[in-house]
Order: structure tokens, then C-alpha cells, then sequence
């Protein structure tokens, strides 16, 4: 509801986001049925976007998702593209308009960097259209909703637009729009106050990973099996307790997500903390640390991944617990 309102807590960088759109594109293509054929057009030497990295990475997410299930199980088309363009006043105003922009703070005319995800899905009625950044409105299932709220939220909430087009039975494009920072250049892979991520680190053994999201299920096996790791899942904590039961042995490490049916994370990580104390679990959720991890760190928690996480950020937390065990945290 915070990214909804535009007023989340964001963490300011310079992100090279032509990059960072393509890596995100690479890890979800996984969870895309294999009857779509996935095309990618990025554009070079793109300028950087202030921006925060994680909620960034939550419209990326969304949006392909999105496209993903409007195309369903039949054979189709999802598109994603980048690119830098000159925006005047009029089209910035228009653009305004149909996103909802905030009239005492419009965006400024300039160079702004975009992506577009494109899909040949059923499309959109005009008063789908019109409702789709309500987030009590949603075409899914009881529970779903408030993703292309909380993607109008990070939006507003970097003085960026979201332009769309649809059409029913032919598809939907999105294009999302950010004012554009300086010309890209090599970014340091050393933050403030951190060490150089150990790019070339690999680990091995079994990873324990529990998500009730099927697609961060996906996606998160696949980086973890790239890493050099043997992956099992669990969609519950129930059902990773019972795991964890069988094979805390055999396990390196879990992954377990905060949020879940039946039992959460916080239940979870306790019972799985009281049968094997000395197998690290790293917490991962879409909240702030300071408020997720709360009580945790008292009872052993080994480490935390802000959702969705990245290859770069999940390697550095990994490396950081199996290999250095006393820089946990």
C-alpha cells in the first residue's frame, strides 16, 4: 500500500537500468510458458535512472508477469524493449493523463529512459483500462490485485509515467518511463562501505528454498542451480518443516520467505532453528529489514534478501554465510 501511495521508503542509487532490465529478463523467462516466444530489443549505451534497485525491480517483475498471463497457455508473443527518447510537454501531459500523473508535481520535459513490454494476450476493454491501477480491482483470482497498484506507486514515486496501449483480442503494451541521469558508465561493484562481490563464487550443497509464489519459486531455483547449488522447494512453511525434518543433514542453507499460507516465516524459521541450530537461514521478503527481521537476529537468523532480490545480491548473501559465517548479517 506504501508503493501504492507513492510514500514507500526508497533507497536512491545511479542504475544502470538497460542492465538491469535485461538480466531481470534472462532469470523470467523461466517462469514463461514455453508455447511464448520471448524477444528482447535493448537499446546501447543508455543513459542511468536515480532510482531505488528493488522496487525497480518490482515493476520489471510485475509487468512481464502480467504480459505472461494475459497470453496464458496459447501460443503468443511477449516483447521486451528498451530505449531513450526526447518527451515534450504535450506528450508528457497526455501520458499524464491516462497513468494519473499528480498535477502539482508534473514530470519535466527531457531525455527519459523507457522499457516496453509488449504481449499478443486477450488485451484490455476500455474500462479494464480504466480501472487497472485500482487495487481493489483485479482480473485474477480473490487475493490478486494490487500489482499494477503498487507498480503506479514506484512509478510516481520516481517522477516517472506509464504510457499503455491495448486492444482486445490483439494484446497490450506498457511503456514505462523514467527521466533519464547521466550517460551510463561502468558501475563500481563495490558499495558504500562494503566488500567487492565475489563475482567467480560458487557454492555447493543443498538449498532448502521456500516461496508460496510459484514464479519466485522459479526464478530463484534457477539462480541458485547457476551458483553451482542442488535446489529443493517447499511452498509452505509446513512443508519446509517437514522437509527441513527429513534433510536438515543434507542442507546448506534455506531460503525462506517471510509471508506464506498454513505456517509463516516467522513459525517456520523457529521450528527448523529449534531441530538444527547450526543450518543457516536467510529471511526474504518485500518488507524493510529493520521492520522483517525484527526478533529474528536474537534467534539465530543467519542473514536477510530484500524481494525481489538479484544473481549479484543472492551470491554476496550466500558467500556471506557459508563461506565468511561470522559476517552474518
Amino acid at each position: 500500500m506504501l508503493a501504492y501511495s507513492g510514500k514507500g521508503q526508497f533507497v536512491t542509487e545511479s542504475i544502470d537500468f538497460a542492465t538491469l532490465v535485461s538480466g531481470m529478463s534472462h532469470l523470467l523467462a523461466v517462469s514463461i510458458s514455453k508455447k511464448v516466444e520471448f524477444r528482447t530489443h535493448f537499446a546501447s549505451d543508455m543513459p542511468t535512472v536515480k532510482g531505488d534497485m528493488t522496487q525497480l525491480r518490482q515493476v520489471i517483475m510485475n509487468l512481464i508477469l502480467n504480459a505472461a498471463e494475459a497470453i496464458g497457455e496459447r501460443a503468443g508473443v511477449l516483447t521486451l524493449s528498451t530505449g531513450l527518447m526526447e518527451c515534450d510537454r504535450a506528450y508528457l501531459d497526455s501520458a499524464g493523463r491516462q497513468f494519473g500523473a499528480k498535477e502539482d508535481l508534473p514530470p519535466p520535459e527531457g531525455s527519459y529512459v523507457y522499457f516496453e513490454v509488449s504481449d499478443t494476450g486477450s488485451g484490455m476493454t476500455a474500462e479494464t483500462m480504466e480501472r487497472i491501477f485500482d487495487p481493489f480491482f483485479t482480473t485474477k483470482f480473490t487475493g490478486r490485485g494490487l500489482g499494477l497498484a503498487a507498480v503506479q506507486g514506484i512509478v510516481r514515486g520516481h517522477r516517472g509515467l506509464i504510457e499503455i496501449q491495448s486492444e482486445v483480442g490483439k494484446g497490450t503494451t506498457f511503456k514505462i518511463l523514467f527521466p533519464a541521469g547521466e550517460r551510463k558508465r561502468r558501475l563500481a561493484l563495490v558499495r558504500a562501505g562494503g566488500e567487492a562481490e565475489p563475482e567467480t563464487w560458487r557454492g555447493s550443497g543443498t538449498v532448502l528454498l521456500v516461496d508460496d509464489v510459484e514464479a519466485v519459486r522459479a526464478v530463484s531455483q534457477r539462480m541458485l542451480e547457476h551458483l553451482g547449488f542442488d535446489v529443493i522447494t517447499a511452498e509452505d512453511g509446513l512443508d519446509a518443516v517437514e522437509t527441513f525434518r527429513k534433510l536438515a543433514g543434507q542442507i546448506a542453507c534455506v531460503l525462506l520467505d517471510l509471508t506464506m499460507p498454513r505456517m509463516d516465516g516467522r513459525e517456520a524459521f523457529q521450528e527448523m532453528h529449534r531441530l538444527h541450530p547450526d543450518v543457516p537461514v536467510i529471511l526474504c521478503s518485500g518488507y524493510a529489514e529493520v521492520i522483517t527481521t525484527r526478533g529474528f537476529v536474537e534467534q539465530g537468523l543467519s542473514g536477510f534478501l530484500k524481494k525481489p532480490y538479484d544473481l549479484h545480491e543472492l551470491r554476496k548473501k550466500l558467500h556471506q554465510v557459508i563461506e565468511k559465517p561470522n559476517a552474518r548479517q
